[in-house]
């Protein structure tokens, strides 16, 4: 396949000797329970120290960088965070964790000469431009078009979504909001999820079928549309007995799961002429990768009537790297740069 120019590494053999020669760059993907943390060198070729702590047991975000800083006994200046709630003030206030901070009362305590914080989804989707063969599993035709726009979801807790577009050689994120678009129905079944889900909410979208939720929720709506009992199950279980062919409702919820990705994948791709390839991040695809291969799912990203074949040339990826959103914090970083 065609490639963007890689410059991001993330492998974790970096030698310590090269501490006393390179600047380092701290980057950091913080969730609601877990932060993970890194040191990332000027020259951009690879993370190192990954280092992963529970959030509750660190009062600040200040207080487990100190830790971590101390723990690998480096010095950094420039600093990257992606972090899982909106970014575009000096106040951040996290949505599933107790922290709270001022960004330029961090900065000033950790005396950072720079301090970037991303949202969780900027930093995924700086990561697609350096994904290896082996960080993602390619999901039918079509080749990368370097330079062209790339797209990412992810479904997770919620509905992650972001664009990646490229200004003169530099890669810039379009976050949005796009988890929330209004669902829409393809065929009998998605119709049938859609009117048992409109009965619960005012506004059905994309997010209340991609998601852990979701997932429980199209479950759920197919037992009712089969006259069945519902049994009380978590997402893992579903997933799990629906990919071991174990339970026949739970197999035909994770499959009409992949049909409803790959429809809004394919709205994706047609937003902004995404030839640069439309990636899968979040916590639940990378369970079952291979049942997503062999599912409708790529089937119904082409399924766009009379722009069929243009949606056929844009490649789809599972992302399967473990840590995208470092991957991307120190992209971000890099881009950015040590002045």
């Amino acid at each position: 396949m065609s490639r963007d120019n890689i410059t991001i590494k993330s492998h974790n053999n970096f030698q310590r000797s090269n501490f006393m020669t390179q600047q380092l760059g701290l980057i950091a993907d913080v969730g609601g329970t877990n932060i993970r943390l890194a040191l990332v060198d000027e020259q951009g070729v690879e993370y190192t120290e990954l280092r992963k702590y529970l959030c509750a047991q660190y009062p600040t975000i200040t207080d487990v960088i100190r830790h971590y800083l101390d723990e690998v006994k480096a010095s950094v200046k420039h600093a990257c965070i992606a972090i899982a709630c909106p970014t575009n003030s000096d106040w951040i206030d996290m949505t599933n964790n107790s922290w709270a901070f001022s960004r330029r009362e961090v900065q000033e305590a950790l005396g950072l000469d720079a301090l970037y914080i991303i949202n969780d989804y900027t930093a995924i989707s700086m990561s697609l431009p350096f994904l290896k063969d082996d960080q993602m599993v390619q999901v039918g035709p079509g080749m990368i078009e370097p330079g062209s726009p790339k797209a990412v979801l992810g479904p997770g807790t919620g509905l992650g979504v972001a664009h990646l577009v490229s200004v003169e050689g530099h890669w810039h994120s379009l976050p949005g909001e796009g988890g929330h678009v209004d669902f829409a129905p393809i065929d009998e079944v998605d119709n049938y999820i859609w009117k048992y889900l409109n009965k619960r909410y005012p506004h059905v979208s994309y997010e209340q079928l991609l998601s852990g939720l979701g997932l429980i929720q199209i479950y759920e709506a197919l037992c009712e549309m089969r006259g069945v009992t519902i049994v009380e199950r978590t997402p893992a279980d579903i997933s799990t007995l629906g990919v071991a062919g174990e339970c026949e409702l739970c197999q035909a919820a994770v499959e009409q799961f992949c049909k409803v990705l790959g429809s809004h994948a394919g709205n994706l791709a047609l937003n902004l002429g995404a030839f640069g390839g439309v990636y899968v991040a979040g916590g639940i695809v990378p369970r079952f990768t291979g049942f997503v291969e062999n599912s409708e799912f790529r089937a119904r990203f082409e399924a766009k009537g009379r722009f069929t074949d243009y949606v056929r040339r844009v490649p789809t990826f599972l992302i399967t790297e473990e840590q995208p959103g470092l991957l991307g914090a120190a992209a971000y970083l890099m881009q950015e740069g040590f002045n």
